[in-house]
């Protein structure tokens, strides 16, 4: 019996236009090019601004330099799914939005809320919709405007966050290629260390909250970069060593651009060079969600039919994990 698994077999991304660099950061909070560079390897990150524009404008971007590489129409796709920290609204679901706004009129909809890792889980979750035959096309979104929830008056965190949307489309593949594997962890206790104060139904929005600043993201970075250097890097060599992968077969590294400190110990763990790592994390920061499909779109030009390749991420909650795929088409043509 032949093994049906979910490939991807396009990708799109999109930055918005305006750039905050770190020297205009530097006018904005007790801040240096050099203090930010040295901690995170940022140097300037992309804002999504005008009147109305949230995370849907910049997931719909994406999605229609998809559809159009790929030839694919609206009505072709049977679901999508949103992975985003920075929904248009709590609801309706961001995902129902960009369909509406793309023309996606047969499909169902829903969000992941998975802070960073939240793509990874939402390819996850996408793949076995094909795996077991129910679904054909399925378009798997990865978007957020940060600019939206971060506070520009604590240095600790605005220096670090950038808006950014990437989009795959996922169909069966029966050739050997395609998502092989995935391991995807979470620890409720990190949650202290990374979240969002306010907003939700145990603090809902107030004057108090508002003049708190309690709605923008809260990191302790310390204890946040203790655990995901260690715990990004173990689920990256844990999925290798599942599949007996050795260093040498790796094609690929595509990992979550949170720090390059972490990017580098991952890297470092696998026992891959860095010409192996997709970096871009010192152009448009860390877009939470957008990350790994931005890299996969910047490099899809790079990428060959049946390479390996290992995504990795880690987010707030804690969240983590790792996905092994086969590459299934050739990027360059």
């Amino acid at each position: 019996m032949t093994h049906l698994r979910a490939a991807i077999t396009g990708v799109h991304g999109y930055a918005p236009e305006y750039i905050l660099t770190n020297q205009e950061l530097e006018t904005m909070v007790d801040t240096t090019d050099e203090w930010i560079t040295t901690r995170t390897g940022i140097r300037e990150r992309h804002i999504c601004k005008g009147e109305g524009k949230g995370t849907s404008d910049m997931a719909v971007e994406a999605v229609k330099g998809l559809f159009k590489k790929t030839n694919t129409s609206p009505n072709d796709i049977d679901l999508v799914i949103c992975a985003t920290v920075s929904p248009d609204m709590v609801y309706p679901a961001t995902a129902n939005i960009i369909s509406d706004k793309v023309g996606i009129k047969k499909a169902f909809s829903f969000d992941i809320n998975a802070a960073c890792s939240g793509f990874i889980y939402a390819l996850t979750t996408a793949s076995k919709y094909i795996e077991t035959g129910a679904y054909k096309k399925i378009l798997v979104v990865g978007a957020d405007k940060m600019s939206s929830i971060v506070d520009y008056t604590d240095r600790t965190t605005c220096v670090i966050f950038g808006d950014a949307a990437g989009a795959v489309l996922l169909e069966p593949s029966t050739n050997g290629y395609g998502l092989m594997d995935a391991i995807l962890r979470s620890d409720g206790s990190g949650r202290i260390h990374l979240h969002q104060k306010a907003g939700g139904s145990v603090r809902p929005a107030s004057h108090e909250t508002v003049d708190n600043r309690e709605h923008f993201v809260y990191q302790e970075g310390q204890a946040v970069f203790k655990f995901a250097v260690t715990n990004m890097a173990d689920v990256s060599v844990e999925i290798m060593e599942k599949n007996g992968l050795k260093s040498k077969d790796i094609t690929w590294l595509v990992p979550h651009q949170a720090n390059l400190r972490i990017i580098e110990a991952t890297a470092r763990r696998m026992g891959l060079e860095k010409e192996k790592v997709m970096i871009n994390i010192q152009r448009y920061g860390n877009t939470t969600n957008g990350t790994i499909p931005m890299c996969l779109f910047e490099w899809e030009d790079q990428l060959k039919k049946g390479d390996n390749i290992v995504l990795a991420a880690f987010g707030g909650g804690f969240t983590w994990g790792s996905i092994f795929l086969k590459w299934a088409y050739d990027g360059g043509k």
